[in-house]
């Protein structure tokens, strides 16, 4: 829902008085609009309670360096879903801060293997503190049963949508 001052330009019935509209109901009905609703209430849910500074795809990536130390940059990236221009811009935003360390892969001089630094190690343990705090957050409106489920649904839609991203044709 949307708060706007009404009217036209030229001072109209409305003019000067709030009014609160709904998106239109063909948007609405729109799944890229509720994506999009969903990604912004969650930047927005992120910078306030998680970290202003630190954002969600630098944590997944030290999440993934995490999980899989000394892998190369370009496999990382497609474990936490970032094409390679983007994560090699999150890398270096990660190295400039001291959270990971990238240096050659022994199998090929080109490819860049991750790790995290002891500093990369305690910002990654203190993130995801307060990213569990904010999941629950999220789902405290749904049955805690049904969670895990819901979790599930929403990354099988993203494969499904990236798999149509990558098409030809639609």
């Amino acid at each position: 829902m949307s708060t706007a001052v009404g009217g036209s330009a030229k001072g109209g019935p409305r003019a000067g008085r709030r009014v609160s509209l709904e998106a239109p109901a063909d948007l609405a009905a729109a799944p890229g609009y509720g994506a999009r609703r969903l990604y912004q209430a969650y930047l927005a849910a992120w910078n306030r309670h998680v970290d202003s500074v630190l954002t969600g795809p630098q944590f997944a990536v030290l999440s993934a360096v995490r999980a899989y130390p000394g892998f190369d940059q370009t496999a990382l990236a497609k474990a936490v879903a970032l094409d390679t221009s983007t994560m090699a811009d999150v890398c270096r935003r990660l190295e400039n801060r001291g959270l990971i360390v990238r240096g050659p892969a022994p199998h090929d001089a080109r490819a860049k293997v991750l790790t995290l630094t002891g500093d990369g190690v305690a910002a990654f343990r203190e993130v995801t503190r307060r990213t569990r705090k904010l999941d629950q957050a999220l789902l405290e409106g749904c049955p805690e049963e049904r969670r895990g489920e819901i979790a599930g649904m929403l990354n099988e839609l993203g494969a499904l949508w990236e798999a149509v991203a990558e098409r030809s044709e639609i």
